[in-house]
């Protein structure tokens, strides 16, 4: 939990920095959120072509996000995301390894005005997943009780951003991802579904 907490810092100083400190970015809005989400992967029994039979599906996800727009609606954003407890028994494969996976993205971001308070945020980008599975002896033995199995990874998605009063919004999402190579899975494509709280500094 603590990297998880270390890069959420490190993508918020780093929205803030380029917005405050870029002359060529010249940010016009800095959003920061955090949020909740509902994860949905195909099924262990639909698990083919040489995918282990357990889903990703279930559990509840927090996660920070966050994005600098710069030019015409147009900016860059990131987000990372975590199950919130870890998953027992992984796939009925193993009992008593349990796994926990966590993600992050970095993405391109459009969020035209559709009304009064009300804006389509529509993000693209590459990041990558880790699978990190608890268990006696895993880990390095100092810092960490669990080994990582990572992979690359792409996403899509968007939602529509509300202004509730001021600065606030409020953004229900989805979002769809696909990790290459994710074999110990029943598949690379998982969804994300949920909404974020945030604040929006600058322009709206």
């Amino acid at each position: 939990m603590k990297r998880i907490s270390r890069i959420a810092v490190l993508m918020t100083f780093a929205c803030a920095a380029l917005a405050s400190f870029s002359n060529f970015a010249q940010a016009q809005k800095i959003d920061l959120g955090f949020g909740v989400s509902g994860l949905v992967a195909p099924s262990a029994d639909s698990a083919s072509g040489g995918h282990a039979p357990a889903s990703l599906s279930g559990g509840t996800y927090p996660g920070f996000s966050g994005d600098v727009l710069f030019w015409h609606n147009v900016g860059i954003g990131g987000e990372v995301f975590w199950r919130a407890t870890q998953a027992d028994n992984y796939g009925d494969l193993n009992e008593g390894l349990n796994f926990r996976p966590v993600f992050f993205d970095f993405d391109a971001v459009y969020s035209p005005k559709l009304a009064t308070h009300t804006y389509l945020d529509l993000d693209g980008g590459v990041g990558a997943i880790s699978n990190r599975f608890y268990c006696d002896g895993c880990g390095n033995g100092y810092n960490t009780n669990y080994t990582s199995d990572k992979h690359f990874m792409v996403d899509f998605g968007g939602g529509i951003k509300f202004y509730v009063k001021g600065g606030f919004f409020v953004r229900p999402e989805a979002r769809l991802y696909y990790a290459t190579n994710n074999n110990l899975f029943s598949s690379g494509r998982f969804a994300r579904a949920g909404a974020t709280i945030g604040y929006s500094f600058g322009n709206k």
